[in-house]
């Protein structure tokens, strides 16, 4: 028997424009979804302060992902900056890395820092993974109850994230305080505070480790960006900080939620997760239909009209900022058949969890294998783990286009 979500529509009253930056949005993205699906593919709406257009069908956001008439430069669409408001030039920082540029820049940024993803560089982090989840556990397990965010899926990816820049011991505490800067404080009330101050002190903290790596160069991925750059790679100091800000964003806080999504969407489905356990080998195709089903990414950073562009009867203006619904593609039943079952052998599974076209997440292979040493490992050493609390009194994190709790109690065992 496959397992079938307990009633994921709930049906609340649409509200227009939407505003996916809202929490009623947040709590009830999959109601939205349909609603966008099969009334508004092409609608208009905010998030949080930013007018903008959200295509919400499968085909529409594979074929907007590659389209040329759609650029990730702001600039380049609209001729003004890259914010829609004036910012401290370390957060414009933010909007200048390899998934905010279109070719060449982003070709030449992807093919310098790739080398942190190659085969070689995963073979060296697998076994370091390994090791790192069973001491993790080994903690963890001595107190039966625990949040699994902060005791096993969030030091996961920071440890990885620490050791592919090279930050010593000593620099964990402020490296992870801005990291949280980065990833919880880019919404609400205190965006203000992460944008003024916490980005940054958290600038002018990587400006400082590049300029020791220069004199006392390491085997990490940040020693041979700087090397690429001296080199001839013309990779300057400002796309240096850059490279790290995206290395945090997107290979720190993509795995952490991902390995609680997976963790909570198989606890929630019980005979999955007994298949799971009776056949480990699924574990690819597991995590391969807990990124469709419940992906931490949900859209993917805007895009903007280099013209006038019309779809579906809509015309989205030229400089208008678009975003593919991802979560809202992946749960499209014209693709994927009985979207709202959570089936781990489901195949095909041509999800878009991780984006698509140029800007597909580089990061990927590294977060799948996190994920999949870490569900693993976690299953493996507690055959009666559940959840510690009912599923209702999670919480979701308001923030636009991700799927993240706050927090997940268990009880390991």
């Amino acid at each position: 028997m496959i397992a079938t979500l307990k009633p994921i529509y709930t049906k609340v009253k649409i509200k227009q424009p939407i505003n996916v930056g809202s929490k009623e949005f947040t709590d009830n993205k999959y109601e939205y979804y349909k609603w966008l699906r099969e009334e508004a593919p092409v609608c208009q709406g905010k998030l949080s302060i930013i007018n903008a257009y959200f295509i919400s069908r499968y085909e529409d956001c594979v074929n907007f992902l590659k389209d040329p008439r759609f650029v990730r430069n702001r600039t380049t669409a609209t001729g003004g900056s890259r914010f829609p408001f004036p910012v401290p030039k370390s957060v414009s920082l933010l909007s200048q890395s390899m998934i905010t540029e279109d070719e060449p820049d982003h070709r030449r940024l992807r093919d310098l820092v790739h080398q942190a993803f190659t085969r070689g560089q995963l073979a060296k982090l697998e076994a370091r993974i390994e090791h790192l989840t069973h001491e993790l556990l080994d903690k963890a397990e001595t107190q039966i109850t625990v949040d699994l965010k902060q005791a096993y899926a969030l030091p996961i990816p920071v440890t990885v994230i620490q050791e592919m820049v090279g930050a010593a011991d000593e620099d964990m505490p402020q490296f992870y305080n801005g990291m949280k800067a980065m990833t919880d404080g880019l919404s609400g009330l205190t965006i203000l505070r992460t944008l003024l101050w916490d980005i940054p002190r958290l600038s002018q903290f990587v400006r400082e480790m590049i300029a020791r790596k220069r004199s006392n160069p390491q085997n990490d991925i940040l020693t041979k960006l700087i090397q690429a750059e001296t080199e001839g790679g013309k990779l300057n100091e400002d796309e240096l900080v850059s490279m790290v800000f995206l290395l945090i964003i997107a290979g720190y806080e993509t795995t952490v939620y991902l390995i609680l999504n997976s963790v909570l969407t198989l606890l929630e489905h019980p005979d999955q997760l007994a298949r799971l356990r009776s056949q480990p080998e699924l574990i690819d195709s597991a995590v391969e239909e807990i990124l469709r089903y419940r992906g931490p990414v949900q859209g993917t950073k805007p895009a903007y009209a280099l013209e006038n562009v019309v779809l579906h009867g809509v015309t989205i203006p030229k400089g208008a900022a678009v975003f593919p619904m991802l979560g809202a593609a992946n749960h499209d039943p014209t693709v994927f058949k009985n979207p709202e079952v959570f089936d781990i052998t489901r195949s095909p599974n041509k999800h878009l969890g991780f984006g698509g076209g140029i800007h597909s997440c580089l990061g990927a292979p590294l977060a799948r294998m996190e994920t999949k040493i870490a569900i693993t490992n976690l299953l493996t050493r507690n055959p009666n783990l559940h959840l510690a609390v009912d599923p209702s009194e999670l919480e979701l994190i308001n923030t636009p286009l991700w799927h993240r709790y706050k927090s997940l109690p268990v009880v390991l065992g």
